[in-house]
């Protein structure tokens, strides 16, 4: 069978052959309803698209570039995904750097996002150097593809983004133990000068303080997002004299980490205590109990953030340089909460 020609997609969708190539080549030339009925048109033809020309012609590499704090964390697989299912659809692949990794120093990480083997960068890092992630008219030494930051956020740098509602998720856990009865809550947080933990510990601060709810600061302890923080944290928590009958843990993987430290010294969630994470990520429901959590919708936040890196690599300049989106969160209840044993 004949390969399908560009004459076969103009015919299908009812555009000429130079309107074809302009919107396959130069989308941001012709409507987007054009658009649309000749991607559908190529898709029905089979007509291949050769990316790498196109990639040629428009003096691009064809890749983004995503920045990780942890690929070993189960949490950004799903962002990823999202990311990089939104990226294929426009003929982009995906690479991907740990910006945690011990053998990758800051100064390596900057030469190699700036020797153009990317067309643009989302980091998923809010603690990346001002001198990265700032433009040299700003104190910083960058000569970067565009960037833009997912889930996490660099405050001193005015870059656009996409994240979730950390405050509101964290309002809604406390609100969720505050409705089952519970008066004494606690906090484990995530790691000190993270921009993570200090949304979600403002956020529940906020809802105790509405609730009119004690925040005593021996129960806030602090932490990292990590079951090993949690273990530490659930030590801790063992060794108080009055005790939160409830606790917000920023993270799920803390809330793991929390709970086996206490199945250890023979606690049990939900009846000797309630937990709460934040994450909802995979291993929630399946664990003993199955978490209650602030789902985070990560699919969707990358396919976000892919979308506003595709606005900014096809129209430069037109997207707010600071513009934020905030997706919502869900409280999904789960068997490790409950009312306070009288």
């Amino acid at each position: 069978m004949a390969s399908a020609k560009i004459t076969d997609v103009a015919r299908v969708a009812g555009v000429s052959t130079a309107t074809v190539s302009r919107a396959l080549n130069r989308p941001d030339t012709v409507a987007e309803d054009t658009r649309q009925a000749v991607m559908e048109a190529a898709a029905r033809t089979g007509y291949r698209i050769n990316f790498t020309a196109q990639n040629l012609r428009r003096g691009r590499t064809g890749a983004a570039m995503v920045l990780v704090p942890n690929l070993g964390n189960p949490f950004f697989s799903e962002i990823l995904s999202g990311i990089e299912a939104t990226l294929a659809k426009s003929g982009l692949s995906v690479l991907v750097a740990d910006t945690r990794h011990p053998d990758v120093p800051a100064s390596l990480l900057v030469d190699y996002l700036s020797s153009g083997r990317a067309d643009g960068i989302i980091s998923l890092d809010g603690s990346l150097p001002d001198t990265l992630v700032l433009p040299g008219d700003s104190g910083g030494t960058r000569a970067l593809p565009p960037l833009i930051y997912a889930c996490e956020w660099n405050e001193t740098a005015s870059l656009p983004g996409v994240r979730v509602d950390n405050r509101a998720g964290a309002a809604q856990a406390i609100a969720h133990l505050a409705g089952l009865g519970h008066v004494r809550i606690g906090h484990i947080l995530g790691p000190r000068d993270n921009v993570l933990t200090g949304e979600r510990m403002n956020g529940a601060i906020g809802e105790l303080e509405a609730r009119g709810l004690v925040v005593n600061p021996d129960w806030f302890l602090q932490a990292d997002f990590s079951i090993a923080g949690g273990l530490r944290a659930a030590k801790t928590w063992l060794a108080m004299e009055h005790r939160p009958t409830a606790m917000f843990c920023a993270s799920d993987e803390l809330a793991f980490g929390f709970i086996s430290g206490l199945h250890e010294a023979g606690i049990r969630v939900p009846q000797d205590v309630s937990v709460v994470g934040f994450d909802d990520i995979e291993t929630a429901r399946f664990y003993i109990p199955p978490l209650t959590t602030i789902r985070q919708p990560r699919s969707d936040l990358g396919a976000a953030a892919a979308d506003l890196l595709l606005r900014l690599l096809e129209h430069p300049g037109t997207a707010p340089s600071s513009g934020i989106e905030t997706l919502p969160v869900d409280l999904i209840v789960r068997a490790s909460t409950a009312a306070p044993a009288a």
